[in-house]
């Protein structure tokens, strides 16, 4: 069986045999269909808490979306974690009690507006309108790029690639040598789209990680170094031991 990952180490084309581009692009389509939603509610219940303020619903709108997003926070870790390579666990910076809902309400609500994973939950939430829109930049490139390296097989035809000034851009290929062209153009195309995707995946990851919890991958080496730490010491201290004893003996012998 013929192993992808020499393929993958390549530079420049290696990118197109590399599973975590393609994960990484999955991620901002995702991304792409959750914004809007996000956008909306969270426009909702700001727009609904501010004017309702005055009669104190409001204020209960804006502490229960802003709770509510612990639960939406939740959702972007475990998409960081499949999609993104993190390894990503839930803060414990909240209080036992107010956890596992034995607290009062009031304590609770109290719990959760003070834990620091809320806000930066919601700031990585702020930020993820701007990876929305850098997503559409390598999706409309692959867009173009794609149907462009089957010209050789489809040609003639016209590619178009939107509109300037009202008025359509449009490639129409109708010979072999321009189709061979096109072809060349879309394979560019394509890689320049996979490796803007790892770009911009790249600073998401970059974000969950800051954001949505702790590296759990990180907590483990830290206890793997200490055990290692202590086996060497403990290996030194035999040694140690090991030489008195035998520096013993041979006094003893003479």
């Amino acid at each position: 069986m013929v192993s992808l990952r020499p393929l993958a180490a390549l530079p420049v084309v290696g990118v197109v045999a590399d599973g975590r581009t393609y994960r990484h692009l999955l991620y901002l389509l995702v991304a792409l269909v959750l914004w809007p939603v996000y956008a909306g509610v969270v426009s909702f219940a700001l727009v609904f808490g501010l004017v309702l303020s005055v009669v104190l619903v409001g204020i209960g709108v804006l502490i229960v979306t802003v709770i509510g997003s612990r639960l939406v926070v939740g959702l972007e870790r475990s998409l960081a974690n499949r999609l993104l390579g993190t390894e990503l666990v839930a803060p414990d910076d909240l209080p036992a009690a107010a956890d596992d809902g034995s607290a009062g309400s009031t304590a609770s609500v109290r719990a959760y507006l003070a834990a620091p994973s809320t806000w930066r939950g919601l700031g990585f939430l702020s930020l993820k309108l701007w990876v929305a829109l850098l997503a559409f930049a390598p999706i409309l490139v692959l867009g173009n790029g794609l149907p462009l390296i089957a010209a050789p097989v489809r040609y003639p035809f016209a590619q178009q690639f939107g509109e300037v000034n009202g008025e359509p851009v449009v490639w129409t290929v109708d010979a072999a040598p321009e189709a061979a062209l096109a072809a060349v153009v879309g394979v560019v195309g394509v890689l320049l789209g996979l490796h803007l995707t790892n770009l911009i995946a790249g600073g998401a990851r970059s974000m969950a990680v800051a954001l949505l919890g702790v590296e759990g991958g990180a907590d483990a080496g830290g206890e793997a170094d200490a055990v290692t730490v202590d086996r060497e010491a403990v290996d030194r201290g035999g040694n140690d031991d090991g030489d008195a004893g035998a520096t013993g003996d041979r006094d003893g012998a003479n």
